[in-house]
């Protein structure tokens, strides 16, 4: 549920907003220099955390483009394994406290609200929005904003950069704060902000200043107040007026509008810690010996002399170049090359084991060469398994912060806009089971060993204690769910039953030495 606030809130709460958003930046400004050193070295087109002019190169520290290309792939590969294009990552599934013989029928009424919500995610930007966001996940820390959109599009999704929001966590340790700083020009202040109710002074200098931009404060934060139940709160300050321009608020699994997640943390840290950081020094690295390497090259093309101070040998006329004629005093040694202390070959061995050293980092290491036959399934399907196994903590906290809470907000605008109609998400009556990519190369090991076991009894013993030993049905109706198979495509127990049944029938008035399990397939099959 949704409220718009027609009060404003009183100087003391805002002041109260306020000063916690100036510690909380203090906070950060303790990251900035860490922060802004990743992005100088991954992130050369983006706008960096202290003032620039537009259009100013950034690139003047990058002599070597692997970290540039990295955090690319490392997005790419990411999202290819946590939330693919065009695909069902993620399934919505009947609760704990749903009872059993009810799981069924209401998992295959949630197939169809799952297909709903992914075709609404298709048609969403939310493939380009999440790539931009898991680049600045490779840094640490990843926000998105997940707002509610127009008939056509019901949902839009925005990849809010480090460099414009300020986080802050609560007494969980959890994220409860976001301070999100946009530069607006004062027009555009009422149709950003439909609803708002302005001061004599804005109203004023959106009448004198249109085009003037001016910083505008969005804070996000949690309602304690409200026990058992998420509630939050967003207030928009005009921070030079102190003056607040909107307040809402927000109750329900799913109703805050900005998602956090991180990569890692250290404890007692608000911001996380991503691959990248763990590869700045193999990036600098990199980059130092590259331009070493120039540097040398240049002194190898142009050489270094040395020369008899003669009077005659001029160094501030001499040009090196081809046909050039040199004078020199009679018998005096004239321009003499200098030779080069030693060779710079070593560098080349740094590189190689730089270079990989960061693509280990950021798990691009396992992608194989691209001039080679390309990889079988089994072969693709066992990389995504060592990702999936190298990555585990990450995986687990991505699932946590992100995968659940981006569907959480997604099904709650679907149903604020009464498209669907759907319980709460919240793992006691709807639960959200990931059948991405990386979730499938965990479910391998289960397929595996059931697998395995099967066989090596069957070898053993014989298949006739296979047979005596498993429920072919709900062994069969188990690897289904490991393999992500979708809840329609499977017959309920009842169907289940019903065919049995009626191939038990027909098998006592057919051939004698026709076995059921024949007449199970005709039924089945429409014989």
């Amino acid at each position: 549920m949704e409220m718009l606030n027609s009060d404003f809130v009183n100087d003391e709460n805002v002041k109260s907003l306020l000063t916690r958003y100036e510690k909380a930046t203090a906070i950060k400004d303790q990251f900035k220099d860490l922060f802004e050193e990743c992005y100088e070295v991954a992130f050369p087109q983006r706008k960096g955390f202290y003032t620039e002019t537009i259009g100013e190169r950034r690139d003047e520290k990058i002599f070597d483009e692997t970290s540039v290309v990295g955090v690319q792939e490392f997005a790419s590969r990411l999202q290819q394994g946590l939330v693919p294009n065009f695909a069902r990552w993620a399934d919505f599934q009947a609760g704990s406290e749903t009872p059993n013989e009810e799981k069924e029928a209401i998992n295959n009424e949630l197939d169809e609200i799952t297909e709903y919500v992914f075709e609404v995610l298709q048609n969403s930007n939310f493939a380009q929005e999440i790539h931009e966001s898991f680049m600045d996940l490779a840094v640490g820390t990843g926000v998105l904003g997940v707002e509610e959109g127009n008939a056509l599009n019901p949902i839009n999704f925005s990849a809010i950069p480090l460099t414009d929001v300020v986080l802050d966590t609560g007494p969980d340790d959890r994220i409860d704060h976001v301070f999100r700083e946009r530069e607006i020009r004062f027009r555009n202040i009422p149709n950003q902000y439909p609803n708002s109710k302005l001061n004599t002074e804005l109203l004023n200098s959106i009448a004198s200043h249109p085009d003037t931009k001016t910083k505008v404060l969005e804070i996000v934060c949690r309602d304690y107040s409200k026990k058992n139940e998420d509630a939050f709160t967003q207030t928009t300050i005009h921070e030079k007026s102190k003056s607040v321009i909107d307040h809402k608020e927000f109750k329900g699994v799913g109703s805050n509008p900005f998602i956090c997640y991180r990569w890692s943390k250290v404890a007692g840290e608000i911001y996380g810690r991503g691959p990248l950081m763990n590869a700045l020094s193999a990036i600098k690295t990199c980059n130092l010996t590259v331009q070493l390497i120039l540097e040398n090259a240049q002194m190898s093309i142009s050489g270094i002399y040395q020369m008899d101070d003669d009077g005659v040998v001029n160094p501030d006329t001499i040009s090196l170049m081809p046909g050039t004629i040199i004078p020199k005093a009679p018998n005096s040694a004239g321009l003499q090359p200098i030779r080069a202390a030693g060779s710079f070959d070593v560098a080349q061995l740094i590189l190689s084991d730089m270079r990989l050293n960061i693509k280990r980092a950021l798990y691009n290491d396992m992608l194989g060469n691209p001039d080679r036959t390309p990889a079988s399934a089994t072969e693709v399907a066992e990389r995504m398994a060592d990702l999936s196994r190298r990555i585990g903590s990450a995986f687990g906290r991505l699932q946590a912060e992100l995968v659940q809470p981006v569907l959480q907000r997604v099904v709650y605008i679907l149903k604020k806009q009464g498209r669907i109609e759907l319980p709460t998400i919240n793992g006691r009556e709807i639960k959200v089971r990931s059948v991405s990519p990386l979730a499938q190369a965990q479910n391998q090991a289960d397929i595996t060993s059931i697998a395995r076991w099967m066989e090596m009894i069957q070898s053993n013993f014989g298949p006739q204690l296979v047979n005596l030993l498993i429920d072919t049905e709900q062994t069969s109706a188990h690897l289904a769910k490991k393999f992500g198979v979708p809840d329609t495509l499977i017959r309920d127990t009842q169907e289940r039953k019903r065919l049995a049944e009626l191939a038990s029938a027909l098998a006592q008035q057919a051939n004698p030495n026709m076995g059921i399990e024949d007449v199970l397939g005709d039924v089945a099959s429409g014989g």
